[in-house]
């Protein structure tokens, strides 16, 4: 699936980056992930609530970008080297819609759901039973499939917050690991 045209860049904070941080602001515990961190905004917001934070990015360039932030940076695909187990895994995914991953920021895949869901199966793993995850995804996606989806792999699933943009709506996901 790699193009030799993949960006080796970050994400940088955006509309909904702010609009994800908005709402996590409050979230307290032990220990939170920030799966896919780019220049570590979000998982910078969540260091004064919590005992540990770590910040993973398959992106070298983000995690180095992430480090002047956050601590615990882990160049690595999703969670998938974590034995870990956290309270709190936040996820803005890269969930538009491509035929192809020119951009790991922001494209993913079929229906923007093959990338997200890979995401999903990978921070199960690392998320304590009755733990949280909290993930963007968009209008532009598939969303509704996403949503069942992630119910389908043991979550309680309820949306948090929309906003209408001009070309979209921003979806934040809450899912509780039953």
């Amino acid at each position: 699936m790699q193009n030799k045209s993949i960006k080796t860049e970050y994400y940088s904070p955006a509309e909904d980056t702010l609009f994800f941080a908005d709402h996590i602001q409050d979230e307290k515990g032990k220990s939170a992930l920030d799966i896919g961190t780019g220049s570590g905004y979000l998982a910078n917001i969540l260091l004064p609530n919590f005992e540990v934070v770590v910040a993973t990015d398959i992106s070298f360039d983000a995690t180095k970008k992430a480090h002047n932030l956050i601590q615990n940076c882990i160049c690595c695909n999703s969670a998938d080297p974590l034995v870990m187990k956290f309270d709190l895994v936040i996820c803005n995914m890269p969930y538009l819609p491509s035929k192809e991953i020119t951009d790991p920021t922001v494209d993913g895949l079929s229906e923007g759901l093959i990338v997200p869901l890979q995401i999903m199966e990978s921070a199960k793993n690392v998320i304590k039973k009755g733990g949280k995850m909290i993930y963007l995804t968009s209008s532009l996606a598939n969303h509704k499939k996403l949503l069942e989806e992630t119910t389908h792999l043991g979550f309680h699933t309820k949306i948090m917050a929309t906003k209408k943009m001009f070309f979209e709506e921003l979806i934040l996901v809450e899912a509780i690991l039953k």
